[in-house]
């Protein structure tokens, strides 16, 4: 068994976020010169590539840091709770409402506010941003008198605003006000010298906390690991490294301390010819709706045939508009 043991790799800690990639670099020369703007950024990356860190150095390193720093994930509220929780709200507003409230425009005053997957605001929350982003003022819910506020605003999506916008779900007009500074994220698999780079960072991380002490890793094991499409990127591959000090044993991570998607492992289904066309597709959506129809719609069912965990399928559908 061949192993690999840890190269001389020089990592970077940029407010928290890891590379060993020149490209990466390059960003966090640029997030530098833009913290010192007051412009509006819109980070694009997928889940997992560190979309929250990138904007919360911004505001470190901008002149705001020592007002607060807020953040909001836009997709996990319905959107009366979103509208209370960015604008406030006054008692008596909606059932439940027993006092006044503070939103998080009005607690970030002088700050920065990140709202993270901003391409799930409602169309009506859209409107309300947008004067605050024209006029610096909104009006709590079930209010009359407008509040003025200093806040700087900055998003995130992984989604395109622009395919949104043409699609009738986004407003260009704010658009155009949130994306003053466009930022991208490359994902974990376009960046391969941070494969293994992290990798290595997160077993010196796990090997502190004692139990298991890795100090090589098998040439199979790595191979797997820089072949991956890592999803979820950042997020996934510490994940990873986590999941093999669980399971594993030895100071060498091998291949079976990996977790069943980088083993190319598949759950076996009971309906051989329909998993062989299911991977014969080359089309996400075909594939997930024909996973749903020949399961009757049970999700549970078809992330197996699909290969899938559930939360994986529940993201994917998300993604892709599947209902």
């Amino acid at each position: 068994m061949r192993i690999r043991r840890r190269p001389e790799l020089e990592i970077t800690n940029f407010h928290g976020a890891l590379t060993s990639s020149d490209s990466m670099r390059t960003l966090f020369s640029l997030v530098e010169r833009v913290a010192k703007t007051d412009s509006s950024v819109l980070i694009r990356g997928e889940t997992g590539t560190g979309k929250e860190l990138i904007a919360r150095a911004i505001h470190e390193l901008s002149p705001r840091s020592s007002a607060p720093f807020l953040a909001v994930n836009c997709a996990t509220l319905t959107p009366e709770l979103l509208a209370s929780e960015l604008f406030g709200h006054v008692k008596g507003a909606f059932t439940g409402a027993i006092s006044n409230r503070r939103g998080l425009f009005s607690l970030a005053d002088k700050g920065t506010i990140f709202l993270d997957e901003i391409a799930e605001l409602p169309l009506d929350i859209q409107a309300r941003l947008l004067r605050v982003l024209q006029e610096r003022t909104f009006v709590p819910l079930g209010g009359t008198t407008p509040v003025h506020v200093n806040v700087r605003v900055l998003s995130a999506t992984h989604q395109a605003l622009r395919e949104l916008v043409e699609a009738g779900r986004f407003r260009e007009d704010l658009m155009y006000r949130i994306r003053v500074v466009p930022l991208y994220l490359p994902r974990l698999a376009d960046r391969q010298n941070d494969i293994e780079a992290l990798a290595w960072h997160f077993i010196h991380e796990f090997n502190k906390h004692g139990g298991r002490l890795v100090t090589g890793i098998a040439e199979d094991a790595l191979q797997a690991m820089l072949h991956y499409s890592w999803p979820g990127n950042v997020r996934e591959l510490r994940n990873v490294v986590e999941n093999a000090f669980a399971i594993g044993v030895g100071d060498v991570l091998v291949v079976d301390d990996l977790t069943p998607e980088l083993r190319e492992e598949r759950p076996r289904s009971n309906n051989n010819g329909l998993q062989a066309e299911l991977e014969e597709s080359l089309d996400e959506r075909h594939r997930i709706m024909k996973a749903l129809a020949a399961t009757g719609g049970r999700r549970d069912q078809a992330a197996d045939l699909l290969g899938y965990s559930r939360s994986t399928l529940w993201r994917k559908m998300r993604e892709l508009k599947l209902r």
